[in-house]
């Protein structure tokens, strides 16, 4: 099982990179080569939430992106450390909260949900997680064994 991790500074120009190394991480771990734009682009959407939650919430930690290639499938976490309160409710478990901030705070709410949904549509596997720490948005593909060389 062979892993790459990634962190980086929550600023919007480092997302084109993550995608970046994510496609080519994927390539290699044997991804269907017409499944790789849905791959830069589920990741592209997971690292610009991870990216806008640090910086609405003032979270100066970088974000983590863990690419995982298992012997069928390959992975992919993107966490971000942006807190929650718990009585917000889980995105996975479409659990909504009252928003009490203002308009700002129901905008990023909405961008959120947003995201979440092109996530949902690009990835079949997929599985996302909230806690007062942060959360873990999982993606998963399957992969093909490339061919023995003889």
């Amino acid at each position: 099982m062979a892993t790459v991790e990634l962190r980086f500074s929550a600023l919007p120009e480092h997302v084109r990179t993550a995608r970046l190394v994510a496609a080519a991480v994927a390539r290699r771990a044997g991804v269907d080569e017409a499944a790789l734009d849905e791959v830069r682009l589920a990741v592209g959407e997971a690292c610009t939430r991870a990216v806008g939650l640090h910086r609405s919430s003032g979270v100066s930690a970088p974000v983590r992106v863990v690419l995982t290639e298992e012997e069928k499938k390959f992975s992919i976490e993107v966490g971000d450390e942006a807190p929650r309160s718990t009585g917000a409710g889980s995105a996975a478990s479409g659990g909504h909260g009252a928003t009490t901030g203002g308009p700002d705070e129901a905008a990023a709410e909405s961008d959120d949900e947003m995201g979440l949904a092109v996530i949902s549509g690009l990835v079949d596997d997929v599985e996302v997680s909230t806690s007062e720490a942060g959360g873990v948005i999982r993606m998963s593909w399957p992969t093909t064994p490339a061919p023995a060389l003889s």
